[in-house]
């Protein structure tokens, strides 16, 4: 029995390492392929890349393969100063999701992105894509 509980304790501290590695203060030590902000959303790796009134969202799984964005769908709720804006996400090539609208820039803007796969459940994610990370100023 001993030995049980000592696997089993030693199987949780294994597993739960997987959790700790990509949490968002986790992620934002990463950097981004495309200079974007890194979340989870569920199994995915989503990659945001905001510039003036257009979004741009990465899809890949968590060894960085790109996960086909042809058949998705999503949305980016943008919350910046006291504006809020809708933006429909379009699948614009390989991985990527795209959308525009108006939209301002403000150092605490946030950025929820909900998409839906092809026969998967809903994910989202949320991002605050204009605040300093720590990969910056290194």
């Amino acid at each position: 029995m001993k030995y049980l509980n000592l696997s089993l304790l030693a199987a949780s501290l294994i597993f739960s390492q997987g959790a700790f590695a990509h949490s968002d203060e986790y992620l934002d030590t990463q950097a981004a392929p495309h200079g974007g902000q890194l979340r989870m959303a569920g199994m995915y790796h989503y990659e945001l890349v905001v510039k003036a009134n257009e979004i741009t969202v990465y899809l890949t799984d968590h060894a960085g393969t790109k996960i086909p964005s042809n058949a998705a769908a999503g949305t980016a709720t943008v919350l910046s100063g006291k504006d809020k804006a809708s933006v429909k996400l379009q699948p614009a090539s390989d991985n990527v999701l795209k959308g525009a609208g108006k939209f301002g820039l403000a150092p605490d803007m946030k950025v929820v992105v909900s998409t839906t796969l092809p026969g998967q459940s809903a994910e989202q994610a949320r991002f605050t894509p204009l605040q300093k990370t720590k990969t910056e100023g290194k």
